[in-house]
C-alpha cells in the first residue's frame, strides 16, 4: 500500500519532472537542511518515482496535443485541395503520400464531385490559447481523448 505524498514531496516531483537538478529541486521544495541527501532519499522512494513518471507522461501528452492543435490551426490544406482538383488522376500511391491531417471528413455526393470538411481552425487556436494560459490542464477531456487515440494507434501498430 503506497503512502500519500506530502505537499513538499509533490512539489519536488513537479520541479524534478521539469528537468531540474535533484539537489536544487529538493531545496526549492523546502528540504533545506540537507537538500543533497533529501534528494537522494526522495528519488529512492517508489512513490516519488511513480509520481515523477506520471507528471512526465502528462507533460508528454500535453505537448503532443499542443503540437496537434498547432497543426490544425496553422497547417496546410494544399494536399486536400490537390485531391479535390486532381480527382481521378492520382494513383493510390500518390494519395498515400498526401497530408490530410486537417481533414475532418471526405464525402462523395450522389451528384458527383468531392466534398471535403476541415477541422475548425478557430477552435484549435482557442484550445492552444487555453493551454498556453493554463486554463486547460493536461487532464482535460480533450487532451485525454487525444492521448487515448494515440495509445490505440500505437497498440494497433505494435499488433501488425
Amino acid at each position: 500500500m503506497s503512502k500519500k505524498l506530502t505537499e513538499k514531496e509533490k512539489l519536488f516531483c513537479l520541479l524534478y519532472a521539469q528537468g531540474g537538478d535533484a539537489r536544487g529541486c529538493a531545496a526549492r521544495a523546502g528540504f533545506t537542511l540537507s537538500p543533497q541527501r533529501s534528494a537522494a532519499r526522495l528519488l529512492a522512494k517508489g512513490e516519488i518515482q511513480a509520481e515523477i513518471s506520471k507528471i512526465e507522461k502528462d507533460r508528454r501528452a500535453a505537448h503532443a496535443a499542443a503540437r496537434g492543435l498547432y497543426r490544425l490551426a496553422f497547417g496546410s490544406v494544399t494536399d486536400a485541395l490537390r485531391l479535390m482538383l486532381c480527382e481521378g488522376t492520382l494513383t493510390p500511391e500518390d494519395i498515400e503520400k498526401l497530408d490530410f491531417f486537417n481533414v475532418a471528413e471526405v464525402k462523395r455526393p450522389k451528384g458527383g464531385g468531392l466534398e471535403i470538411k476541415f477541422f475548425d481552425r478557430l477552435k484549435a487556436l482557442e484550445r492552444l490559447e487555453k493551454l498556453g494560459t493554463g486554463e486547460e490542464s493536461p487532464q482535460s477531456s480533450f487532451i485525454q481523448a487525444l492521448s487515448e487515440g494515440a495509445k490505440l494507434i500505437s497498440e494497433e501498430d505494435e499488433g501488425e
